[in-house]
Protein backbone atom coordinates (compact mmCIF):
# COMPACT_ATOMS: atom_id res chain seq x y z
CA UNK A 1 0.00 0.00 0.00
CA UNK A 2 2.44 2.44 0.72
CA UNK A 3 4.97 1.49 -1.81
CA UNK A 4 1.74 2.13 -4.28
CA UNK A 5 1.25 5.94 -2.83
CA UNK A 6 4.94 6.67 -2.90
CA UNK A 7 4.92 5.37 -6.58
CA UNK A 8 1.85 7.90 -7.45
CA UNK A 9 3.31 10.58 -5.13
CA UNK A 10 6.50 9.66 -7.44
CA UNK A 11 4.46 9.96 -11.24
CA UNK A 12 2.84 13.14 -9.90
CA UNK A 13 5.90 14.66 -8.95
CA UNK A 14 7.62 14.16 -12.17
CA UNK A 15 4.31 15.06 -13.97
CA UNK A 16 4.26 18.31 -12.56
CA UNK A 17 8.10 19.44 -12.60
CA UNK A 18 7.65 18.85 -16.85
CA UNK A 19 4.48 20.99 -16.47
CA UNK A 20 6.33 23.57 -14.86
CA UNK A 21 9.14 23.51 -17.42
CA UNK A 22 6.70 23.95 -20.38
CA UNK A 23 5.07 26.41 -18.82
CA UNK A 24 8.06 28.77 -18.15
CA UNK A 25 8.41 27.79 -21.85
CA UNK A 26 5.27 29.02 -22.59
CA UNK A 27 5.91 31.95 -20.28
CA UNK A 28 9.25 33.08 -22.76
CA UNK A 29 7.19 32.54 -25.70
CA UNK A 30 4.46 34.80 -24.34
CA UNK A 31 6.98 37.82 -23.17
CA UNK A 32 8.51 37.78 -27.22
CA UNK A 33 4.19 38.26 -28.16
CA UNK A 34 3.68 40.94 -25.06
CA UNK A 35 6.57 42.60 -26.35
CA UNK A 36 5.75 42.38 -30.38
CA UNK A 37 1.96 42.69 -30.20
CA UNK A 38 0.92 43.64 -26.17
CA UNK A 39 -0.21 41.29 -23.64
CA UNK A 40 -4.19 41.43 -24.33
CA UNK A 41 -4.36 40.74 -27.77
CA UNK A 42 -0.97 38.02 -27.36
CA UNK A 43 -3.47 36.31 -24.31
CA UNK A 44 -6.74 37.00 -26.62
CA UNK A 45 -5.37 34.77 -29.16
CA UNK A 46 -3.76 32.55 -27.42
CA UNK A 47 -6.97 31.60 -25.54
CA UNK A 48 -8.62 31.45 -29.29
CA UNK A 49 -6.09 28.98 -30.30
CA UNK A 50 -6.10 26.98 -27.07
CA UNK A 51 -10.41 27.26 -26.70
CA UNK A 52 -10.08 25.32 -30.34
CA UNK A 53 -7.17 22.74 -29.49
CA UNK A 54 -8.90 22.12 -25.87
CA UNK A 55 -12.30 21.85 -27.10
CA UNK A 56 -11.51 19.23 -30.16
CA UNK A 57 -9.58 17.34 -27.64
CA UNK A 58 -12.29 17.21 -25.33
CA UNK A 59 -14.73 16.54 -27.47
CA UNK A 60 -13.33 13.49 -29.33
CA UNK A 61 -13.42 11.69 -25.64
CA UNK A 62 -17.49 12.05 -26.16
CA UNK A 63 -18.00 13.68 -22.79
CA UNK A 64 -21.07 13.68 -20.79
CA UNK A 65 -21.71 17.21 -19.43
CA UNK A 66 -20.62 17.79 -15.79
CA UNK A 67 -22.67 19.34 -13.78
CA UNK A 68 -23.77 22.67 -12.50
CA UNK A 69 -21.60 22.72 -9.00
CA UNK A 70 -19.14 21.83 -11.27
CA UNK A 71 -19.22 23.97 -13.78
CA UNK A 72 -19.44 26.68 -11.47
CA UNK A 73 -15.94 25.85 -9.91
CA UNK A 74 -14.85 26.10 -13.73
CA UNK A 75 -16.19 29.39 -14.21
CA UNK A 76 -14.66 30.76 -10.81
CA UNK A 77 -11.37 29.50 -11.41
CA UNK A 78 -11.09 30.89 -14.96
CA UNK A 79 -12.22 34.86 -13.50
CA UNK A 80 -9.11 34.52 -11.04
CA UNK A 81 -7.03 32.98 -14.19
CA UNK A 82 -8.17 35.71 -16.41
CA UNK A 83 -6.81 38.92 -13.45
CA UNK A 84 -3.63 36.82 -12.91
CA UNK A 85 -2.64 35.95 -16.87
CA UNK A 86 -3.30 39.49 -17.71
CA UNK A 87 -1.43 41.05 -14.84
CA UNK A 88 1.43 38.29 -15.10
CA UNK A 89 1.90 38.75 -19.02
CA UNK A 90 1.70 42.42 -18.43
CA UNK A 91 4.26 42.55 -16.34
CA UNK A 92 6.48 40.10 -17.43
CA UNK A 93 6.83 42.20 -20.64
CA UNK A 94 8.51 45.17 -18.21
CA UNK A 95 10.55 43.05 -15.52
CA UNK A 96 13.45 40.10 -16.62
CA UNK A 97 11.47 37.14 -16.31
CA UNK A 98 13.28 35.03 -13.60
CA UNK A 99 12.60 38.22 -11.45
CA UNK A 100 8.95 38.34 -12.47
CA UNK A 101 8.83 34.42 -11.69
CA UNK A 102 10.74 35.17 -8.09
CA UNK A 103 8.26 37.38 -7.33
CA UNK A 104 4.93 35.40 -8.25
CA UNK A 105 6.45 32.84 -5.80
CA UNK A 106 5.34 34.61 -2.29
CA UNK A 107 1.80 33.39 -3.39
CA UNK A 108 1.74 30.55 -1.24
CA UNK A 109 2.55 32.57 1.68
CA UNK A 110 -0.28 35.18 0.28
CA UNK A 111 -2.70 31.86 0.72
CA UNK A 112 -1.83 31.54 4.57
CA UNK A 113 -2.97 35.36 5.14
CA UNK A 114 -5.91 34.67 2.74
CA UNK A 115 -6.58 31.40 4.66
CA UNK A 116 -6.18 33.27 8.18
CA UNK A 117 -8.25 36.39 7.37
CA UNK A 118 -11.30 34.64 5.28
CA UNK A 119 -11.83 31.30 7.22
CA UNK A 120 -10.41 32.81 10.22
CA UNK A 121 -7.40 29.57 10.26
CA UNK A 122 -5.06 30.25 13.40
CA UNK A 123 -1.88 32.00 12.28
CA UNK A 124 1.22 30.22 14.41
CA UNK A 125 4.71 31.42 14.55
CA UNK A 126 6.04 29.56 12.09
CA UNK A 127 3.61 30.94 9.72
CA UNK A 128 4.91 34.34 10.64
CA UNK A 129 8.30 33.89 9.97
CA UNK A 130 7.26 32.50 6.74
CA UNK A 131 5.74 35.30 5.99
CA UNK A 132 8.52 37.56 6.82
CA UNK A 133 11.13 35.51 5.34
CA UNK A 134 8.91 36.11 2.24
CA UNK A 135 8.34 39.51 2.49
CA UNK A 136 12.03 39.84 3.00
CA UNK A 137 12.78 38.03 -0.11
CA UNK A 138 10.52 40.71 -1.90
CA UNK A 139 12.22 43.01 -0.58
CA UNK A 140 15.58 42.38 -1.68
CA UNK A 141 14.02 41.96 -5.31
CA UNK A 142 12.99 45.16 -4.95
CA UNK A 143 15.61 47.06 -3.61
CA UNK A 144 18.15 45.38 -6.58
CA UNK A 145 15.76 47.31 -8.80
CA UNK A 146 15.16 50.43 -7.09
CA UNK A 147 19.58 50.50 -6.03
CA UNK A 148 20.33 50.42 -9.82
CA UNK A 149 18.80 51.64 -12.84
CA UNK A 150 15.05 51.39 -13.42
CA UNK A 151 12.25 52.98 -14.98
CA UNK A 152 8.40 53.60 -13.83
CA UNK A 153 7.52 50.84 -16.36
CA UNK A 154 9.92 48.63 -14.33
CA UNK A 155 7.93 49.26 -11.44
CA UNK A 156 4.61 49.44 -12.79
CA UNK A 157 5.30 45.62 -14.69
CA UNK A 158 6.50 44.80 -10.55
CA UNK A 159 3.45 45.84 -9.22
CA UNK A 160 1.48 44.14 -11.79
CA UNK A 161 3.10 40.96 -10.94
CA UNK A 162 2.40 40.82 -7.60
CA UNK A 163 -0.87 41.66 -7.85
CA UNK A 164 -0.99 38.07 -10.32
CA UNK A 165 0.48 36.67 -7.41
CA UNK A 166 -2.76 37.59 -5.52
CA UNK A 167 -4.90 35.85 -7.72
CA UNK A 168 -2.42 32.89 -8.03
CA UNK A 169 -2.84 32.35 -4.30
CA UNK A 170 -6.55 32.22 -5.14
CA UNK A 171 -5.85 29.85 -7.94
CA UNK A 172 -3.82 27.46 -6.23
CA UNK A 173 -6.42 27.15 -3.35
CA UNK A 174 -9.03 26.02 -5.77
CA UNK A 175 -7.13 23.89 -8.18
CA UNK A 176 -7.00 21.18 -5.67
CA UNK A 177 -10.47 21.01 -5.65
CA UNK A 178 -11.45 21.24 -8.99
CA UNK A 179 -8.80 18.85 -9.99
CA UNK A 180 -11.06 16.45 -7.31
CA UNK A 181 -14.12 16.94 -9.50
CA UNK A 182 -13.24 16.93 -13.20
CA UNK A 183 -10.40 15.41 -15.31
CA UNK A 184 -7.58 17.43 -16.51
CA UNK A 185 -8.84 17.70 -19.91
CA UNK A 186 -12.60 18.90 -19.14
CA UNK A 187 -10.46 21.63 -17.00
CA UNK A 188 -8.32 22.56 -19.73
CA UNK A 189 -11.54 22.87 -22.48
CA UNK A 190 -13.57 24.50 -20.24
CA UNK A 191 -10.38 27.24 -18.45
CA UNK A 192 -10.06 28.21 -22.08
CA UNK A 193 -13.74 28.89 -23.23
CA UNK A 194 -14.80 30.55 -19.92
CA UNK A 195 -11.60 32.55 -19.98
CA UNK A 196 -11.85 33.69 -23.74
CA UNK A 197 -15.28 34.45 -22.81
CA UNK A 198 -14.43 36.68 -20.32
CA UNK A 199 -11.54 38.56 -22.60
CA UNK A 200 -14.27 38.65 -25.29
CA UNK A 201 -16.20 42.15 -23.35
CA UNK A 202 -13.21 44.91 -24.36
CA UNK A 203 -12.36 43.09 -27.94
CA UNK A 204 -14.01 46.11 -29.13
CA UNK A 205 -11.56 48.56 -27.96
CA UNK A 206 -8.46 46.99 -27.57
CA UNK A 207 -8.81 43.80 -30.13
CA UNK A 208 -6.61 43.70 -33.49
CA UNK A 209 -5.61 41.12 -35.66
CA UNK A 210 -1.91 39.53 -35.12
CA UNK A 211 0.48 39.40 -38.51
CA UNK A 212 0.63 36.23 -39.78
CA UNK A 213 4.29 35.64 -38.42
CA UNK A 214 3.02 35.72 -35.07
CA UNK A 215 0.51 32.89 -35.42
CA UNK A 216 2.90 29.68 -34.84
CA UNK A 217 4.28 31.68 -31.59
CA UNK A 218 0.59 32.04 -30.77
CA UNK A 219 0.07 28.14 -31.71
CA UNK A 220 3.06 27.07 -29.99
CA UNK A 221 2.03 29.19 -26.49
CA UNK A 222 -1.61 27.52 -26.59
CA UNK A 223 -0.05 24.49 -26.95
CA UNK A 224 2.59 24.58 -24.25
CA UNK A 225 -0.33 25.99 -21.83
CA UNK A 226 -2.55 23.24 -22.75
CA UNK A 227 -0.26 20.37 -22.00
CA UNK A 228 0.99 21.89 -18.96
CA UNK A 229 -2.28 22.70 -17.25
CA UNK A 230 -2.81 18.62 -18.49
CA UNK A 231 -0.13 17.55 -16.66
CA UNK A 232 -0.21 19.74 -13.38
CA UNK A 233 -4.12 18.77 -13.05
CA UNK A 234 -3.44 15.38 -13.69
CA UNK A 235 -0.61 15.69 -10.44
CA UNK A 236 -2.87 17.58 -8.14
CA UNK A 237 -5.64 15.08 -8.49
CA UNK A 238 -3.08 12.43 -7.34
CA UNK A 239 -1.22 14.53 -4.60
CA UNK A 240 -1.84 16.89 -2.17
CA UNK A 241 -0.77 20.40 -2.93
CA UNK A 242 1.73 20.62 -0.30
CA UNK A 243 4.05 17.88 -1.40
CA UNK A 244 4.12 19.09 -5.11
CA UNK A 245 3.89 22.72 -3.72
CA UNK A 246 8.11 22.78 -4.32
CA UNK A 247 8.16 22.06 -7.91
CA UNK A 248 6.93 25.48 -8.33
CA UNK A 249 9.92 26.33 -7.49
CA UNK A 250 11.65 24.70 -10.18
CA UNK A 251 10.40 27.64 -12.64
CA UNK A 252 13.20 30.02 -11.30
CA UNK A 253 16.05 27.71 -13.05
CA UNK A 254 14.15 27.74 -16.22
CA UNK A 255 12.88 31.49 -16.15
CA UNK A 256 16.20 32.44 -15.61
CA UNK A 257 17.56 30.30 -18.34
CA UNK A 258 15.09 31.13 -21.25
CA UNK A 259 15.47 34.78 -19.69
CA UNK A 260 19.06 34.48 -20.69
CA UNK A 261 18.92 32.68 -23.89
CA UNK A 262 16.43 34.13 -25.40
CA UNK A 263 16.16 37.83 -24.23
CA UNK A 264 19.51 38.40 -22.79
CA UNK A 265 18.28 39.38 -19.31
CA UNK A 266 20.86 39.06 -16.51
CA UNK A 267 20.22 37.33 -13.10
CA UNK A 268 21.10 39.67 -10.71
CA UNK A 269 22.74 38.30 -6.76
CA UNK A 270 19.56 40.48 -5.49
CA UNK A 271 17.18 38.34 -7.75
CA UNK A 272 18.64 35.18 -6.22
CA UNK A 273 19.34 36.04 -2.61
CA UNK A 274 15.19 37.06 -2.85
CA UNK A 275 14.36 33.94 -4.37
CA UNK A 276 16.14 32.29 -1.78
CA UNK A 277 14.70 34.10 1.30
CA UNK A 278 11.01 33.54 -0.36
CA UNK A 279 11.35 29.57 -0.83
CA UNK A 280 12.54 29.22 2.23
CA UNK A 281 9.55 30.58 3.73
CA UNK A 282 7.43 28.59 1.54
CA UNK A 283 9.23 25.30 2.97
CA UNK A 284 8.84 26.80 6.45
CA UNK A 285 4.87 27.20 5.38
CA UNK A 286 4.44 23.95 3.72
CA UNK A 287 5.64 21.97 6.44
CA UNK A 288 3.84 23.13 9.08
CA UNK A 289 0.37 22.07 6.98
CA UNK A 290 -1.07 19.06 7.47
CA UNK A 291 -3.05 16.54 4.93
CA UNK A 292 -6.54 17.97 6.10
CA UNK A 293 -6.21 21.83 5.85
CA UNK A 294 -5.69 22.46 2.10
CA UNK A 295 -9.30 20.39 1.38
CA UNK A 296 -11.15 22.62 4.11
CA UNK A 297 -9.48 26.37 1.67
CA UNK A 298 -10.76 24.86 -1.06
CA UNK A 299 -14.18 23.84 -0.12
CA UNK A 300 -14.49 27.64 1.61
CA UNK A 301 -13.24 29.14 -1.68
CA UNK A 302 -15.57 27.03 -4.05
Amino acid sequence: MRGAMRAAHTSAFAAACLGIALYAVMDAVMKGLVLAIGAYVALFWRLVAGTLISGALYALSRPNLPPLTTIRVHFARSLVVAVMAIAFFWGIGRVPLAEAIALSFIAPLIALALAAIFLKEQVGIRSVLASLLGLAGVGVILAGQLGGTHSDETLYGIGAVLLSAVFYAINLVIARHQAQLAKPLEIAAFQNLFVLAIFCLPAPLLLRLPELGHLPAIGAAAALAIVSLLLLSWAYARAEAQILITVEYTAFIWASLMGWWVFGEKLTLATIAGTILIVAGCLIAARKQHSGAVPEAEAALS
